[in-house]
């Protein structure tokens, strides 16, 4: 039996002996729910605040990645994985987090749900900045491959607005009784992001630079939505780091096309985003991806935070 396997085999048999509220990474003791609700267990911070907003006082939810930990990155122990299997729900994003993807898989079962499902996503190339500009895909810095798939879309209040609504028919299925409850909380949701959309579409119309260039390339589904195009240094994980080559032409496409800001992100090193901004002769500033919230997010939830980012940005870029 190889290592891989003597792991899981591990891992699945103290599965069936630890405690579910032992296993979860978040140390708050969750959201929502009593002793007779629904136990839902979320990858990381978005999927749990709109799980947490959708089923209201009838479930509990928290979340396996903790407070300040880079959600790309997750690594499960023991009881996160009996978690997982305890839990009456999973939800998380396939693809995004590998170490939860494996647990899905072998733990999961059919409680189990990919947010991905409800949320449309799309590859890198398939945003419109790529699009229209084939050159910034040989600049950009990554392969993206044929199955590369961007996991960002949070990023876009109208996609998880569409999570919020699916997952609370997920939760129907689960708790027919709390159906109305998940519906109205769904639609109180979808209120709140649509809200946030307008405020997001608004703001970022006038902007003088349409050019968006970020530590790593978690942007782009934002870059849709408000007509910018996103220039990640990094790939789609913020461990994919470029070549020093790659990092000159992308500091050269900033003068070039005018951009005067240069964002770092929280939970990731602002070393390589300095750099090109340092090359280039323009400023930083903090744009928040949103993947896990810390004493330093400019918020105190969603919400909040996307509006911080929405003010980074219309300095940033420019927008009257």
């Amino acid at each position: 039996m190889n290592a891989s396997a003597v792991r899981w085999t591990a891992l699945t048999a103290l599965s069936s002996a630890a405690l579910l509220t032992a296993g979860c990474g978040s140390d708050d003791g969750g959201s929502g729910g009593g002793d007779d609700g629904l136990t839902v267990v979320a990858g990381f911070y978005p999927l749990e605040w709109a799980a947490a907003r959708v089923g209201g006082d009838r479930i509990s939810v928290s979340s396996l990645t903790p407070p300040g930990a880079e959600a790309h990155d997750l690594e499960l122990t023991p009881k996160d994985v009996a978690a997982v299997g305890e839990a009456d729900l999973l939800v998380y994003l396939d693809g995004f987090q590998p170490a939860l993807d494996e647990a899905a898989h072998s733990e999961g079962g059919d409680h189990a749900w990919d947010a991905g499902r409800a949320a449309d996503l799309v590859s890198p190339d398939e945003h419109g900045g790529h699009e229209e500009d084939g050159e910034h895909a040989e600049e950009d810095g990554h392969d993206h491959g044929d199955e590369a798939i961007d996991p960002h879309f949070w990023l876009d209040p109208t996609r998880l607005a569409s999570v919020g609504d699916a997952l609370a028919d997920r939760l129907t299925e689960l708790d027919p009784d709390g159906a109305a409850s998940y519906e109205e909380n769904a639609a109180a949701l979808r209120a709140d992001l649509e809200a946030l959309d307008t405020e997001m579409e608004t703001g970022l119309a006038g902007c003088a630079v349409d050019t968006l260039v970020t530590s790593h390339d978690a942007f782009g589904y934002l870059a849709d939505r408000y007509g910018l195009e996103v220039v990640g240094i990094s790939g789609l994980s913020p461990s994919q780091e470029p070549d020093p080559s790659q990092l000159a032409e992308i500091a050269s496409l900033v003068r070039e096309r005018g951009v005067t800001t240069v964002y770092t992100e929280t939970l990731v090193d602002p070393a390589v985003a300095e750099t090109v901004a340092d090359e280039a002769g323009v400023r930083t500033a903090v744009l928040d991806p949103i993947e896990g919230l810390t004493d330093e997010s400019p918020g105190e939830d969603y919400l909040q935070v996307m509006r911080a980012n929405l003010a980074t940005l219309q300095e940033g870029q420019s927008c009257s």
